[in-house]
């Protein structure tokens, strides 16, 4: 990298995770490091990682609330005597979940002072390659120059450009620091976010539809969402299919007050019309850097998303600028934060300590905390049938019942594995896919045997610790075209 006479060895735009991670890391190596902390474009979310002010830290107490309130209902099967009311307290949820954000916050922001990064809670704007302008919330500016840039901006969520959508909606960001109980409520999309919104909703007694354009967690293994969807429905979400919203109105003030939805939809001209006291829209995000200015820099940028091209090395096209996190286009099914943690991590390694070592994106531990909890890593169903043909793939499966659900009689056979392998190469392991209870720390040892090359014989060979709900990922012996033989015959 060019090192001309600029103030600042590299200068971060935003305060995503990856940006802030590159950033200490190049502070370490005793560069000179400045962090643009810009919180417009996001104003609900708090200095650090989207993740943990709005993102999946928050998503997953409220998750844990939901989820103590089955426990308290099983609890009785296992002799504990309570009364048999329940009542569930939204504000103190809310104002205990908000108070450990900003206590993270704190922390976040003394980690960035302790490890000599210049923190500016500023807006910056690039005014040439390597040139940017500061503003701070006085509108004092300032221009610095620096060697490296990082944009590494955090993202917004996406309205669904209808009359009323900004006015009376909220969103899955706004949600999380609400505070009043939103009462009965539509979720506008099946996103991640839109699932795990409507599972705590429902898990705190809520009602709560789901109105799905096409396809539940679209891009995942499509058995396993149908599986999700089905227990979801079970106990109490309803799925509202191939509608999309025209127009929300307001029909009664107050707090939460009453909105009208008007759907279209997608499939012909029938239309549905509702009353719910909350309307969420949890239908994507985009990148945050209409205002960053990168074209005068001459970076490319897909002006409809605002997202980013990047290389293998998270390079723009702009040789010093590089983008990490969910502002890369392309990545957003990997819009979590220990990659973009370990992204930035090796950026600054590669820049600054002359390693080659680059972020690996395969074989991504994923987890979505629905309901039933679901996590998967590797290639789903449809991708390995793609990738390797569907008779070079077979694909071990089994539902099971969780030994801590059976007292309460819960969910018999809901929870469901199954491991996808590539039968040339040995019966590799190129998919492995969990739905039950801890499905995502089950996941996290098998991602690291999955990324040494794990096989189909070595899970067999490997003991199961009993009685648990990983174990039955090695007594797998049924093939899905075993069962599927079975059940043209009649026979399951």
């Amino acid at each position: 990298m060019d090192q001309g006479p600029y103030q600042y060895d590299l200068v971060v735009i935003g305060n995503g995770p990856g940006g802030l991670a590159a950033a200490k890391e190049a502070a370490a190596f005793e560069k000179k490091v400045l962090v643009l902390d810009w919180q417009n474009c996001t104003p609900t979310a708090g200095s650090g990682a989207g993740c943990a002010n709005v993102g999946c830290v928050p998503r997953k107490l409220m998750y844990q609330a939901a989820q103590l309130g089955r426990v308290l209902k099983d609890s009785r099967r296992f002799g504990w005597e309570c009364e048999e009311r329940v009542s569930h307290s939204w504000s103190r949820m809310a104002e205990a979940v908000q108070n450990h954000i900003k206590s993270f916050n704190l922390c976040h922001y003394q980690d960035l002072l302790d490890s000599r990064v210049t923190y500016l809670s500023a807006f910056g704007e690039l005014v040439g390659p390597h040139t940017i302008k500061v503003m701070d919330a006085y509108g004092n500016e300032t221009y610095y120059s620096a060697a490296v840039f990082i944009i590494s901006t955090r993202g917004k969520p996406r309205y669904l450009g209808v009359p009323g959508d900004r006015e009376y909606c909220v969103t899955s960001d706004d949600l999380l620091s609400l505070p009043r109980c939103p009462g009965r409520t539509l979720v506008v999309g099946a996103s991640v976010a839109g699932l795990e919104c409507a599972g705590f909703l429902s898990g705190l007694g809520l009602e709560v539809t789901v109105m799905v354009r096409s396809v539940l967690l679209r891009g995942w293994d499509r058995k396993m969402a149908q599986k999700i969807e089905n227990h979801m429905f079970v106990h109490g979400v309803n799925f509202l299919h191939n509608f999309v919203p025209v127009k929300i109105e307001q029909v009664q003030e107050g707090q939460p007050g009453r909105l009208r939805v008007t759907a279209q939809s997608t499939h012909g001209t029938d239309t549905y019309q509702g009353e719910f006291d909350t309307v969420l829209l949890a239908i994507g995000r985009d990148a945050c850097i209409e205002d960053i200015a990168v074209d005068r820099a001459g970076v490319q940028y897909s002006h409809r998303t605002g997202k980013i091209p990047v290389n293998e090395y998270e390079q723009t096209n702009v040789g010093h600028i590089f983008a990490v996190g969910g502002v890369q286009e392309g990545r957003s099914e990997l819009e979590l934060t220990p990659v973009a943690i370990q992204a930035g991590r090796l950026l600054a390694r590669r820049l600054y300590r002359g390693q080659s070592t680059k972020c690996d994106y395969t074989n991504v531990p994923l987890t979505v905390f629905t309901p039933i909890e679901y996590a998967a890593c590797g290639l789903s169903e449809e991708s390995a049938n793609h990738t390797y043909g569907g008779d070079n793939i077979e694909v071990y499966h089994s539902c099971f019942w969780p030994l801590e659900w059976t007292l309460p009689a819960r969910d018999k056979n809901s929870c469901y594995v199954k491991v996808i392998c590539h039968i040339p190469d040995h019966e590799r392991v190129v998919g492995l896919h969990v739905l039950g209870p801890n499905a995502g720390e089950i996941i996290q040892g098998f991602a690291v045997a999955l990324r040494c090359g794990l096989t189909k014989e070595q899970l067999d060979t490997t003991a199961g610790v009993h009685p648990g709900c990983a174990e039955v990922l090695t007594t797998l012996t049924v093939t899905q075209r075993v069962t599927e033989a079975m059940i043209v015959r009649g026979n399951c």
